[in-house]
C-alpha cells in the first residue's frame, strides 16, 4: 500500500530549505506526495513564528484537520518549524489532536518521533541545539535546477522586534569544506544555481574563527568559494545585515562571475529614532552611504528591502522619514511588514504601541510609495540587454513568466534578448 504525506510550508527561505528536507525524509522512509490531506497518512505544517498571523494561520490549520482526523485516526499531524519551538507543549495542549511537534534543532530526528507516535503516542523535541545541519539530511528539491543551501543556522543579532533568536538560537555556520562539497554534489546532479542561507548570512563564519584571534566573517571567503564550483551559473544568497555588508563581500560579488547583482539589503526604519529603538546597529545616512558604495561597486545592482511600519512609539514624523529613505534609496522593490508583537522580544513590552488603523494606514502608504523608483529602474534599462534564467516559477514567486537575468553572458542558458517596455514586470538576476 502506497503512503503519502502532505507538506504545507509557511515563512521564510529557510523554512522553504527545511521542508524541503522533511520531504526528503519522508520519500526515504517510502512515503509518496499527496495532493490533499484526505489522501495522506502523514500531514506536516512547517511553521513560521516571525508575525502574529502566523500563530492564527498554525491553530487554524489544525482546526480544520481535527474532523479529518477524527475519521481517520491512523493520520499522523505534525507541526515543525519556528511555532512549534516557540509554543512547545501549547500546541499539544490546544490540539491535542497534533501527534508530533519537532522544533527547529531536532529536524534530523522527525523519523523517529513519527514511528514512536505511532507507537507509544504524541511526541515532543524542541532542544535547543543543533547537532546535524538540515542541509545534511536527504532532500526532494522543488526544482531541479535551483537548491537552497544553509550555510549557518541562528543569529547574534538582538533585534528588538525579531523573534529569530529565540527559535533559532545563536549563530552556528557550517564548515566551508562541507558547504562547498554540498554545492560540488549539486553542480553534478545539474543544478546550476544556489541560494545561500543564513540567517545573518554576511556573518558566516565569525564562529569559526581560531580560538585566541579577533572573530572575523569569512563569507566573501564563501563566496568565492563557490563561485569556482565547476556548472554553477548563479549564486544568490539571503539575507545580510547591513551593518556586516563588508567591503570584502562587496569586491567579491563584483569578482565572482556567477554571483547575482542583487542583494536584499533590509532598511526596517528610515527613523534614526526608531532604528535605535530596534537595536539596529546603523542609521539612515550610514545606511545609504553603504548602499552608494555597493552600487558603485556593482553597477546595474537591484537592490530589495524590508520596512517595518507602526513600531511602538512611531511617529507620523519616524514614518516620513521612512518615506524619504526609500525614495532616496530607490529600491527595486520593497517587503512591507506591519508591525507584530511577538512574545518574548524587546519590543513586545514597550509602551506606545501604535493603534491598528495608523499601522494600517501607514502599510497602505508605504507600498505606494515603494512602487515608483522599481519603475524608474525598468525605465533605465530599456534597450539594454539581460539574460533569461530557467523557466517555470520559483518557489518564491508564482510568476509564470520568464525571469531575467543581467551580468554574466558566459552563464547563460539561452540567447540574449533586449528589455523592452512590456517587459518591465519580469524580474531581473535580482529579484
Amino acid at each position: 500500500m502506497t503512503r503519502r504525506y502532505l507538506l504545507r510550508t509557511f515563512g521564510c527561505q529557510m523554512n522553504e530549505h527545511d521542508s524541503e528536507r522533511i520531504a526528503g525524509m519522508l520519500e526515504t522512509d517510502g512515503f509518496l506526495p499527496a495532493e490533499a490531506a484526505e489522501e495522506a497518512e502523514v500531514v506536516v505544517l512547517n511553521t513560521c513564528a516571525v508575525r502574529e498571523n502566523a500563530d492564527n494561520r498554525l491553530y487554524g490549520a489544525l482546526g480544520h484537520l481535527k474532523p479529518l482526523k477524527e475519521t481517520r485516526p491512523r493520520m499522523r499531524i505534525v507541526v515543525a518549524g519556528c511555532l512549534a519551538q516557540k509554543d512547545r507543549g501549547l500546541i499539544q495542549r490546544r490540539a491535542p489532536w497534533v501527534d508530533v511537534v519537532v522544533g527547529t534543532h531536532a529536524l534530523p530526528g522527525l523519523l523517529e518521533l513519527l514511528h514512536a507516535a505511532e507507537r507509544d503516542g504524541p511526541q515532543m523535541d524542541v532542544r535547543e541545539y543543533t547537532e546535524v545541519f538540515p542541509s545534511a539530511l536527504p532532500a526532494r528539491r522543488a526544482a531541479d535546477w535551483h537548491a537552497w543551501v544553509s550555510v549557518s543556522v541562528g543569529c547574534d543579532n538582538r533585534c528588538t522586534f525579531c523573534i529569530v533568536p529565540l527559535v533559532r538560537g545563536p549563530q552556528l555556520s557550517r564548515p566551508m569544506a562541507d558547504i562547498v562539497a554540498e554545492v560540488e554534489a549539486l553542480a553534478r546532479r545539474d543544478v546550476v544555481e544556489v541560494t545561500l542561507l543564513g540567517q545573518n548570512v554576511n556573518t558566516y563564519g565569525r564562529d569559526l574563527t581560531v580560538p585566541g584571534s579577533s572573530p572575523r566573517p569569512l563569507f566573501a571567503q564563501l563566496l568565492r568559494a563557490v563561485d569556482r564550483v565547476d556548472g554553477i551559473r548563479r549564486i544568490r544568497f539571503t539575507s545580510p545585515h547591513p551593518h556586516d555588508f563588508t567591503d570584502d563581500v562587496i569586491d567579491a560579488m563584483a569578482e565572482a562571475e556567477a554571483v547575482c547583482e542583487h542583494i536584499h539589503f533590509p532598511l526596517q526604519s528610515g527613523s534614526d529614532r526608531v532604528l535605535r529603538a530596534m537595536r539596529r546597529s546603523y542609521r539612515s545616512g550610514r545606511y545609504l552611504e553603504w548602499l552608494e558604495r555597493i552600487r558603485t561597486a556593482i553597477p546595474g545592482m537591484a537592490v530589495t528591502t524590508d520596512i517595518i511600519v507602526g513600531f511602538p512609539g512611531e511617529t507620523e514624523n519616524d514614518f516620513a522619514d521612512t518615506l524619504r529613505v526609500v525614495e532616496a534609496a530607490a529600491f527595486d522593490a520593497a517587503f512591507t511588514f506591519q508591525y507584530s508583537p511577538r512574545p518574548g522580544t524587546a519590543a513586545a513590552t514597550l509602551p506606545n504601541q501604535v493603534p491598528k488603523e495608523i499601522v494600517q494606514d501607514r502599510f497602505e502608504r508605504t507600498r505606494s510609495w515603494s512602487g515608483g523608483p522599481r519603475r524608474c529602474w525598468w525605465r533605465a534599462r530599456e534597450g539594454s540587454e539581460t539574460w533569461p534564467r530557467a523557466p517555470g516559477p520559483t518557489s518564491s514567486c508564482t510568476c509564470r513568466a520568464i525571469s531575467l537575468r543581467g551580468r554574466s553572458p558566459t552563464s547563460a542558458c539561452r540567447p540574449r534578448i533586449p528589455i523592452t517596455s512590456r517587459q518591465r514586470s519580469l524580474r531581473s538576476r535580482g529579484p
